[in-house]
């Protein structure tokens, strides 16, 4: 990656680590952010100070190609993470899912093809393998679209790859578990958890605890993303990326108020809970081709690992200036 790199979904969670962690490597990055009028680009306005303004940003949207294509003119890898990814909002609203999920994954290897981009890394996400037939879940796992937002992923999926197999785009794909760190939305578990007993909650309205989960501290998924664009290995193949370690919401949930040093009470909020065919039950990344062919392993794995990227999540969502963007009264969908 010595020419420019673009990012989608450069304005959020993940993307915005993205940016900082390439500027901060030396890389000409171009973000590119969903357009609005209020001229936001997302968790990027409030980036780290030493990247603040060593980056270049593009406005538009992953579902028109033609702005797609004009963001992408004179780069040399891409970047795409930007998606629809809120499994709740995808049940009333899955059209929309489609266009920017399957559709915005077609304008990105159409354009590279057409501009002859040396390597797209695709975002997958661990919620296609659905729940867990085998552990830990290898590459190999059937695909299953347990919700509409699973499916568009899998649509997704199969676009970039079959542009690889079709026409030589050098497409790879990497599919993160669990993701989780500071500027994570509030609809995710973990935020969920911490905003609530920060604002001084200590009976947690929650979904599910039964099911398991392979959390990835984010910095370790950046790295994941920056090793996969790094490796010629990775062209066509499909990588997980996965700290090996499965756990439990409900010791997750424990583990978190221990860092926090609090007590407190789980109540089942019924509209948190998907529908049962729906849930996924159990995710376990088996890591050992990331390993293989891109060089990659977590440096938060295990329960040790994982305690340690809480502490840092916690730290960050407790800074009253962080907290105060989110809204741990409500349900977050």
């Amino acid at each position: 990656m010595n020419s420019k790199v673009l990012v989608t979904g450069a304005d959020g969670f993940i993307g915005s680590h993205l940016v900082e962690s390439l500027v901060r490597s030396g890389h000409d990055v171009r973000a590119f952010v969903l357009y609005n009028s209020f001229s936001s680009w997302g968790w990027l306005d409030r980036c780290e100070e030493e990247v603040k303004g060593k980056f270049e940003v593009f406005s538009g949207d992953v579902r028109d190609p033609y702005g797609v294509k004009k963001a992408m003119q004179g780069c040399d890898t891409v970047m795409h993470l930007a998606a629809l990814i809120a499994i709740p909002y995808s049940y009333h609203s899955p059209d929309t899912y489609v266009d920017t999920n399957v559709k915005g994954t077609l304008n990105v290897v159409q354009a590279a093809r057409e501009l002859g981009v040396r390597k797209v890394v695709h975002t997958s996400t661990s919620e296609v393998y659905g729940t867990a037939r085998f552990v830990p879940i290898t590459e190999e796992h059937p695909l299953q679209g347990q919700s509409p937002y699973s499916a568009t992923k899998i649509g997704a999926d199969q676009i970039a790859m079959s542009f690889y197999n079709a026409f030589d785009t050098p497409v790879s794909i990497i599919r993160p578990f669990n993701t989780y760190g500071p500027r994570q939305s509030a609809r995710a578990v973990i935020p969920t958890v911490i905003t609530q007993i920060a604002n001084g909650e200590r009976k947690i309205k929650l979904g599910a605890l039964h099911p398991t989960r392979d959390f990835n501290f984010v910095l370790d998924t950046v790295r994941g993303f920056i090793a996969v664009a790094n490796s010629d290995n990775s062209v066509g193949e499909v990588i997980n990326i996965g700290s090996n370690f499965e756990v439990s919401i409900g010791d997750t949930v424990r583990m978190i108020a221990e860092v926090m040093g609090v007590d407190i009470e789980i109540e089942t909020d019924e509209v948190r809970l998907r529908p049962e065919k729906s849930e996924v039950d159990r995710l376990w990344a088996d890591n050992s081709k990331a390993k293989l062919l891109a060089g990659w392993e977590p440096e938060y794995g295990g329960k040790e690992g994982f305690r340690r990227g809480l502490e840092k999540t916690v730290a960050w969502f407790t800074n009253p200036r962080n907290l105060e963007s989110y809204k741990a009264g409500i349900y977050n969908v």
